[in-house]
């Protein structure tokens, strides 16, 4: 009975979006679709990335890595805090100043149509990777806590649930998603408040005493002095920093939302109000981990990893209400991830592979036609590289995500510092060959790194080390630039 009001619950939200999709669609067109018009309020926008950033990876995954390695995924989020500066002030007055639809145009203006259509299809890899990885996740979630019990399977419950995105985004796009982003994370806030403070009253501690206990049992060290091992704090930040310039400032969907906003000031504004609130709920993040771990100690519960959270919330016995709050923020961190990837990866099809803008011989209605096919297009591959994250599903998927984009986002970085950093030009041959090439290598230098490092173990510089070794290759095809 309890699953059959879970899932219910579920339907009745997805109705919700479906309601506010309708209502913020009406006359919309492409530039609703890709800009939103440019007419976006820069604190509904940075308000709903928090739930982009976060994802269900955080949700579900962060809590989970805390009885084994601590805090020290927030040397991460450090380098996460800095990085939104660098895009705030470096990247944001670029796009603005050249008044881009798609970011990656900005390659094209500057090194040539090689770059543009390279730099778009490594942010469709990594972007299509990221998105199902995540949705992956939270479909994993909901089929084993509550589907299965009812018996739908899980290949019905991803269909459905890309089904159910595609009809409240193949309309508005961004101006209908820059709304129920900001719903979706409203939830998703109030869910992770509510789970921490009963878990808290439960074991009963104060706020004071909570913190106590996870010192006491180790989970709240931040910083690892190894030089050597991938968790070095320097390597963290470091990495931290360049994940956010690359997966944040030079990503599409993340980008997208931002030059909706009027203004590049107000665009400034949201990145650096989403430093200070993503820090701040990742710390309560990392803090309900610790807490649902003294939980499953003092219950007896061996679960571990994705499963803690889900398991406590759904079934260790706790009141229905928190298991509802569970369900609710899980949903709410599946969709801003989920639905903000599918219209970013639209758009950028559209604009930078079809040159959708630049056919002056389609007229509107044709180029609606043709963005609603990629629209679909993507909706049907999200579901085959879903399905795939289930065939290699290793129980922590939070490192697989950095993992992936630090091979995928690391030729996007590249390129778009070649550009801003060097007054040189590229050989069109050349740029294909450094951005495949670079992650290869890298590969091989991931998989041996303490054989060929003297022990040193790559982390999340691993981007950074991608980046450079590409950003060499492009340097040594470069040549003196023609004014």
């Amino acid at each position: 009975m309890n699953s059959l009001v879970l899932l219910l619950i579920v339907v009745a939200y997805f109705g919700l979006l479906l309601g506010i999709a309708f209502y913020t669609s009406r006359n919309s067109n492409n530039e609703s679709f890709f800009i939103g018009n440019r007419s976006s309020k820069w604190w509904v926008v940075a308000f709903g990335m928090v739930g982009t950033s976060l994802s269900g990876m955080t949700f579900i995954s962060v809590p989970g890595t805390v009885a084994k390695s601590g805090f020290d995924y927030y040397q991460v989020v450090l380098g996460y805090w800095l990085g939104y500066f660098v895009v705030a002030y470096v990247l944001l007055p670029l796009y603005y100043r050249l008044h881009v639809t798609s970011i990656y145009s900005y390659l094209e203006q500057r090194l040539g149509i090689t770059a543009y259509k390279t730099g778009a299809l490594f942010f469709l890899l990594s972007r299509t990777l990221g998105a199902t990885l995540r949705l992956y996740l939270v479909i994993k979630v909901l089929e084993k806590f509550i589907l299965a019990d009812m018996n739908i399977p899980f290949e019905f419950t991803a269909v459905l649930i890309l089904l159910l995105i595609l009809l409240y985004t193949y309309r508005g796009g961004v101006k209908t998603i820059v709304w129920t982003d900001t719903l979706q994370t409203t939830f998703m806030l109030l869910a992770l408040l509510v789970c921490t403070g009963y878990i808290i009253h439960s074991l009963n501690f104060n706020i004071g005493s909570a913190w106590t206990a996870m010192t006491n049992a180790g989970y709240t060290n931040v910083f690892h002095t190894d030089f050597l091992a991938g968790n070095f704090f320097l390597k963290q930040i470091l990495g931290g920093a360049f994940i956010t310039i690359a997966m944040t400032g030079l990503d599409q969907e993340m980008m997208q939302k931002n030059i909706s906003v009027t203004t590049l000031k107000d665009a400034q504004k949201n990145m650096v109000t989403l430093s200070f609130l993503q820090a701040f709920v990742v710390f309560i993040f990392l803090s309900l981990g610790g807490l649902l771990s003294l939980y499953a100690q003092s219950k007896g519960l061996t679960v571990a990893g994705d499963d803690l959270f889900p398991t406590i919330a759904v079934k260790s016995g706790l009141p229905f209400i928190i298991t509802v709050c569970f369900i609710i923020g899980l949903v709410s961190a599946l969709f801003p991830s989920a639905d903000g990837a599918l219209t970013a990866l639209t758009s950028s099809f559209c604009i930078d592979i079809l040159g959708l803008q630049r056919r002056k011989d389609w007229d509107e209605t044709r180029r609606k036609n043709i963005r609603l096919l990629v629209h679909n297009c993507f909706a049907a591959l999200f579901l085959l590289c879903v399905f795939f994250f289930r065939e290699v599903d290793n129980g922590s998927l939070i490192q697989t995500l950095l993992v992936i984009a630090g091979y995928t986002y690391g030729p996007l970085l590249a390129l778009f510092s070649f550009g801003i950093l060097t007054r040189r030009s590229l050989h069109a041959a050349i740029i294909p060959f450094a951005c495949i090439a670079s992650p290869i290598v890298c590969y091989y230098l991931k998989t041996n790194d303490k054989a060929l490092l003297g022990g040193y173990a790559i982390g999340t510089e691993l981007l950074l080390i991608n980046a450079l070794l590409c950003f060499s290759l492009l340097a040594l095809g470069s040549k003196k630039r023609v004014l």
